[in-house]
């Protein structure tokens, strides 16, 4: 069986490449599962600090859901099996988005249908000039993206996208927020990379915790924000110490010099 979902690690950051190019890396049943288990595994895997999700190829990040498949799933099931089989999926789908290392979509060509709600899922997103977006779900008489895409754009914005499904556009994506950077193909890899690399280098569990509040502050007032971040940082995960916060620094300038704008104590 061929592998729909590639995996490659560098400077601690996991590339997961949806590898079905013919079929516009569309996303069927097993590539839809080998996504989620490599998010999963990569989730787990401490050499780990940022995850990017690609497509193969120069075309698209992924054409949506496989449609023949659903053709054919729709005559082989009861309505019951594909229930459950959606219910599988989209708890998935689910699990991805709120995976504890952030995540960035590399999104090289276009991203329709549920390709749109992955992307709008993860943390952040660098395109190239082919880059597009649809959230096509109200033209076929289906809802997805609701709880994902205003979180990116906000409500009016996410409104128009999903009442009328047209197409966004690199340029519109970015001003738009849907994505965060936009490059030129030929320089998408090496931005991905430097904003994952960056990302990666930091404490793991200081970026993990800072997106564990995010989270949990959707919804949240201003007070319930600040009371989460106070708990977790005295609860959860405590601020490193100065000599293990700033060790570049302390061996660079010494573990006693007084900077020089701060006077010494007296100490008669």
């Amino acid at each position: 069986m061929a592998d729909f979902v590639l995996v490659e690690k560098s400077q601690g950051v996991a590339i997961l490449t949806m590898n079905r190019p013919e079929q516009l890396n569309a996303m069927n049943q097993q590539l839809s599962a080998e996504l989620h288990a490599a998010v999963t595994d990569m989730s787990a895997d401490d050499e780990v600090g940022c995850i990017v999700i690609t497509g193969s190829g120069t075309r698209a990040f992924s054409a949506g859901g496989d449609i023949h498949e659903q053709r054919e799933d729709d005559k082989r099931y009861a309505q019951e099996e594909l229930d459950a089989r959606n219910a599988v999926r989209a708890r998935a789908s689910y699990e991805i988005s709120a995976c504890p290392k952030p995540t960035i979509g590399m999104i090289n060509g276009l991203a329709y249908g549920g390709a749109g709600v992955l992307a709008s899922s993860l943390d952040m997103r660098v395109g190239c000039e082919h880059a597009s977006f649809r959230f096509l779900a109200a033209a076929y008489g289906r809802i997805n993206s609701t709880w994902t895409l205003p979180n990116q754009v906000g409500w009016p914005i996410a409104k128009e996208l999903l009442f009328s499904g047209r197409a966004i556009e690199a340029e519109e994506a970015q001003r738009i927020g849907l994505l965060n950077y936009l490059v030129p193909c030929a320089e998408l890899r090496d931005k991905t990379m430097w904003l994952a690399t960056l990302i990666a280098k930091n404490r793991r569990e200081a970026v993990m915790g800072v997106k564990a509040l995010l989270l949990e502050h959707m919804g949240c007032d201003l007070h319930e924000q600040w009371t989460n971040e106070r708990n977790y940082t005295t609860k959860v995960v405590r601020g490193a110490k100065a000599e293990s916060a700033f060790p570049e620094f302390i061996a660079r300038k010494g573990r006693t010099r007084v900077p020089p704008d701060i006077p010494q104590r007296s100490t008669t």
